[in-house]
């Protein structure tokens, strides 16, 4: 259990050296995900609907296609680096791209959670509703190209 322990710290270790500052936006991630999958069962099973494997599937690839939303930014954010190394100019910031689309994504897990907490029947705060509402008619209200009127 001991080399279990030493193999999962080493590799948790290595894992956040090599992604730097973009492994906390990451790490959240992965836990809104995880925390959404578990709470959008529990909202099936509160509307009595079916929990089939179909659908859990396709939430998992959802899932991992947030993952790599988060790649493609960062893959943007390094090719950005290069190109101003190679013109001379030293960037102040590091993976802004992939940081911008972690937090969006994120930002976009903890309403889907709050959604489907609120459909187990659990009372949301008052603050969190008026939230969530205002935050859906701002997403709805957006033009195609993602610009806010």
């Amino acid at each position: 259990m001991e080399k279990i322990k030493v193999a999962a710290i080493s590799g948790f270790t290595v894992l956040s050296a090599w992604m730097g500052i973009l492994a906390v936006p990451v790490y959240l991630l992965v836990v809104t995900n995880v925390i959404d999958y578990a709470t959008g069962i529990a909202a099936s099973i509160c509307r009595k609907e079916t929990v089939s494997s179909y659908r859990g599937i396709r939430g998992i690839i959802k899932k991992v296609c947030m993952w790599l939303l988060v790649a493609v930014g960062a893959v943007i954010d390094i090719l950005a680096a290069y190109a101003a190394e190679q013109t001379g100019i030293t960037l102040p910031f590091g993976y802004a791209a992939a940081s911008l689309v972690a937090v969006w994504l994120i930002c976009n897990e903890l309403l889907s959670i709050l959604e489907n907490i609120a459909q187990t029947g659990v009372q949301l705060p008052p603050f969190l509703e008026k939230m969530i509402s205002y935050l859906k008619t701002q997403a709805e209200n957006l033009p195609s190209g993602g610009e806010q009127k």
